[in-house]
C-alpha cells in the first residue's frame, strides 16, 4: 500500500517513517501542485503548488494506515498554515494526499477526533486532498539523514 503525507522539510519527515515496522520504503518528492516535472529549486519558489511529500510505501498485513497516521500527526504541528519550524512556505504545508476512498474517510476522521480531543488550542489547518502525480525529488534529497551520518 501507497500512502503520501507533507508535513513540512522533507528531510525531517521522511526519517520518521522510515523506522516504522512494516514500512517497506520511503521516497520524498513533491505533490499537489500545477507545474509539471518540478525541481527542488522550483518547488522552492512557492509558486508550483506543490507540497514537499514523502511517499510511504508499506505492508497493511503489519501496520495499519491509521497507525502511519498517527506517525504523521505526532511528528508536526498541524496547527500552523505553510510552516514547520523554521521552514516557511506552501511548500512546508501539512497535508494528507489519499490514495483510496478508505484512506480519504480514515484520514478525515482521525483529523475530527484530534480536533475535538482538545490536544491543540489552535484549529488544525491540515488538509486531506486526493493524491496527484508524484514527482521523485533529486537524489541527494533521498535518504538525507542517512548520507549525512544523522539517521
Amino acid at each position: 500500500m501507497k500512502a503520501t503525507f507533507g508535513a513540512g522539510c522533507f528531510w525531517c519527515v521522511e526519517p520518521v517513517f522510515s523506522k516504522l515496522k512494516g514500512v517497506k520504503s520511503t521516497t520524498v518528492g513533491y505533490m499537489g501542485g500545477s507545474f509539471p516535472n518540478p525541481t527542488y529549486e522550483d518547488v522552492c519558489t512557492g509558486e508550483t503548488g506543490h507540497a514537499e511529500v514523502v511517499q510511504v510505501e508499506y505492508d497493511p498485513s503489519i501496520t495499519s494506515y491509521e497507525e502511519i497516521l498517527g506517525t504523521f500527526w505526532s511528528n508536526h504541528d498541524p496547527t500552523t498554515p505553510n510552516r514547520q519550524g523554521p521552514d516557511v512556505g506552501e511548500q512546508y504545508r501539512s497535508v494528507i494526499f489519499f490514495h483510496t476512498k478508505e484512506q480519504e474517510e480514515t484520514a478525515k476522521s482521525f483529523k475530527e477526533r484530534l480536533q475535538s480531543s482538545g490536544k491543540y488550542s489552535r484549529k488544525i489547518v491540515t488538509s486531506v486532498e486526493p493524491a496527484k502525480e508524484f514527482y521523485r525529488a533529486e537524489e541527494y534529497h533521498q535518504q538525507y539523514y542517512k548520507k549525512c551520518g544523522l539517521a
